[in-house]
């Protein structure tokens, strides 16, 4: 724990002004956008098979996928192939699914409401429980609701989140029957059925979560707690509740807030696994059908798609840095 904050530590910026700062930290998330575009089309542009194979079947002709793979565009050269891609992902356009002869981004947008209120749901779930225990751990220090709260988040750490999903349907879907064990019946059709299918995949998403940021809150908390300014606040008759909430929680928050966004981007691509156990119609379970189709533009879009959440996740910590840490602005000033 000492070396995960020493670690979170490094992470605070301190010598640059906000606007240096916010410039570098844009620049940075251009040009990591850039190379991730690069990476994804080129891994996957090596792998074997064909999508004009796919399409057509193992009884199609050699000309037949001949004519196919023109069509779409697959004899052209790589860097043509890559250009336009990205040409199109500025427009919106990520072509066409071979598998399923819809768009891609049409396809994409559908399964994003499921999977976008999913991992909402599953940080603010993360947030609230792990605020709320690494305050109270950090507060009764060495006490025994301290040494409680460590033990259930090691073995909610411990835990894999598609294992515990598993438990959360053998008890609340198939024992009690609060909650079905399956399916998605769409905001549409019933908005609170669709609500409540959620909640046990956020549920499991968010336990494994929680536990990790409540450590990491706590260790913040009880770092803040030893500066003079605390004893300066008790000194005054501040009460405990009001030191943590007003003083400690502020200052504490920058490494905390590391770690949420890092947090909030693996939720993003661990709703993956949640999905099939759930059978939710998500992004998830779409990459899998797009992988098993050799259908390349899907597979593309989707893990463009999460790679580019996970950088903008990253850039935003980033911005809210010069509104959280005062150091930022004393050096702007």
């Amino acid at each position: 724990m000492i070396l995960e904050w020493a670690l979170l530590r490094r992470c605070i910026p301190s010598g640059p002004t906000i606007g240096i700062f916010l410039l570098k930290r844009f620049a940075t998330f251009v040009a990591t956008l850039l190379a991730a575009s690069v990476v994804i089309f080129a891994a996957l542009g090596i792998l074997p098979g064909n999508a004009a194979e796919v399409r057509l079947g193992a009884t199609a002709t050699p000309e037949s996928v001949k004519a196919l793979s023109e069509q779409l565009g697959l004899n052209r050269p790589p860097t043509e192939r890559y250009l336009r891609w990205i040409g199109g992902m500025l427009h919106a356009d990520l072509g066409l699914s071979v598998s399923y002869d819809t768009p891609v981004s049409e396809l994409i947008a559908q399964r994003l409401a499921v999977t976008a209120p999913l991992a909402v749901m599953a940080m603010t779930l993360t947030t609230l429980l792990a605020l709320a225990l690494g305050l109270y751990a950090a507060s009764r220090h060495n006490g025994m609701g301290d040494v409680g709260v460590m033990a259930v988040s090691q073995i909610g750490i411990a835990v894999p989140n598609f294992w515990f999903a598993i438990l959360l349907i053998l008890l609340f879907a198939v024992k009690l029957q609060w909650f079905s064990a399956g399916g998605f019946p769409g905001w549409e059709d019933d908005p609170w059925q669709a609500f409540k299918a959620l909640v046990l995949p956020a549920v499991s998403l968010a336990v494994v979560q929680a536990a990790i940021l409540a450590r990491i809150t706590r260790s913040a908390v009880l770092d803040v707690l030893r500066e003079d300014f605390v004893r300066t606040a008790r000194a005054k008759g501040l009460s405990q509740r009001a030191v943590l909430w007003r003083h400690v929680l502020r200052n504490a928050f920058v490494p905390v807030l590391t770690v949420m966004g890092l947090q909030f981007a693996n939720l993003v691509t661990s709703t993956i696994v949640v999905e099939n156990v759930f059978t939710l119609p998500g992004l998830g379970r779409l990459i899998f059908q797009a992988i098993s189709n050799r259908d390349v533009l899907l597979v593309q879009g989707i893990v463009m798609l999460l790679a580019a959440t996970v950088i903008v996740i990253n850039f935003v910590v980033d911005v809210l840095y010069a509104v959280i840490d005062p150091r930022l602005k004393v050096h702007a000033a």
